[in-house]
């Protein structure tokens, strides 16, 4: 049994969101929390309402208890790409890359 929660085009590049994930994976979902909220990066705020969303999830859609999960998959997908232009001298252009995410999280519950 697995509670998931996703994030669909996310403003922010999923390089960023790879590194704070990689810091709960595995973790107890309670921890994980904490993990999230004291580490200052952008991702963690997103990640925070995203834990919170699969916990719910888990909790009223599947009946699992809150105090055995753990965060057995998280990963971060590139999204579609907005392409912006910057005006440079002399009648240049210079390309922005304004890159987005798809993130997804699932929770398991601990067998021990």
């Amino acid at each position: 049994m697995e509670a998931r929660a996703s994030l669909k085009y996310a403003r922010i590049s999923p390089r960023k969101v790879k590194i704070v994930l990689d810091l709960i994976r595995n973790q107890q979902a309670n921890k994980a929390m904490a993990i999230l909220r004291f580490t200052p990066k952008a991702a963690s705020e997103l990640l925070v309402k995203l834990l919170n969303s699969a916990i719910a999830n888990a909790e009223n859609n599947h009946s699992m208890d809150v105090s055995k999960l753990y965060v057995a998959e998280c990963y971060a997908c590139p999204g579609p790409i907005l392409k912006r232009m910057r005006p440079m001298d002399h009648g240049k252009a210079f390309r922005i890359l304004k890159r987005t995410s798809h993130v997804t999280l699932v929770l398991r519950e601990r067998e021990n």
